[in-house]
């Protein structure tokens, strides 16, 4: 009998076909992948703190005198050092406000920037603002909602800030209490719309911002929560479920005997 006529082996039942094998490409491609999946975050992350930091001693170098310049006893320049010398004047500053007279020189301060009509309104905004976000007290942006946005029946995660002045709350339509949310839009969580919206048409969900804004910027793909060995597994049930579905839609169909 020549080998040719023997039949096929067929897996057992309820067994998928073997794995065909792989070429060189489709393994170079795997690999390039993976190492793309390991190093992409390592290398923006690195990216973005490099930019900061030079971007801090940019602004710090020119104020601090030569002769304390790190580059003017070394061969070369040695990056970080506006923002080591930006966090120590941070805190004496602060250390310094903390005291009697540095709360005198801020008063005074404060009260030369209220009597300039452009600046005052900007110096009152902005601290307003930092107050609230650095707050160890505060509550804007630290809690996470739903609100059916765009269209009803689509659901967009919000940041939940404040409830509105009374001036604001006065003109507002309708009994309901109302609550000032903020919307970022994806994959750029910077910016985004900012609206009121009644308590009653907003889901507050257990979530913190900071996955809150993993998952924005992720655009979904980043669940907050899930086990990524979880994730894998189902990854490989779908990949099985779809090679169980091609390898049944490429059986042979057996001739018809006369």
């Amino acid at each position: 009998m020549n080998r040719n006529d023997l039949p096929p082996i067929m897996p057992p039942p309820g067994e998928l076909p073997p794995d065909p094998p792989r070429g060189f490409m489709a393994r170079f491609r795997n690999y390039f992948l993976t190492g793309l999946i390991v190093a992409g975050p390592i290398a923006i992350t690195f990216y973005l703190t490099w930019w900061f930091v030079t971007w801090v001693d940019g602004l710090v170098r020119p104020f601090v005198p030569v002769a304390y310049r790190p580059e003017t006893y070394l061969p070369f320049g040695l990056p970080g050092s506006g923002l080591v010398v930006a966090v120590v004047a941070l805190t004496l500053l602060g250390f310094l406000t903390a005291n009697l007279i540095g709360r005198t020189l801020v008063d005074l301060g404060e009260k030369l920037l209220g009597r300039m009509p452009v600046v005052r309104a900007i110096y009152r905004g902005l601290k307003q603002v930092f107050e609230t976000l650095f707050s160890a007290q505060g509550s804007s942006f630290r809690r996470v909602g739903l609100v059916e946005f765009p269209s009803p029946g689509m659901w967009s995660i919000v940041l939940i800030s404040q409830p509105p002045s009374v001036e604001i709350a006065a003109s507002l339509p309708g009994q309901d209490e109302h609550i000032s949310v903020f919307l970022p839009c994806a994959p750029n969580p910077t910016t985004g719309f900012f609206f009121y919206v009644p308590k009653s048409k907003l889901i507050e969900v257990e979530m913190s911002a900071e996955d809150a804004a993993t998952l924005i910027m992720s655009c979904g793909v980043v669940q907050p929560g899930s086990d990524p060995q979880k994730r894998i597994a189902a990854l490989v049930e779908t990949a099985n479920a779809a090679r169980a579905a091609n390898a049944s839609t490429l059986k042979p169909v057996p001739a018809k005997v006369d």
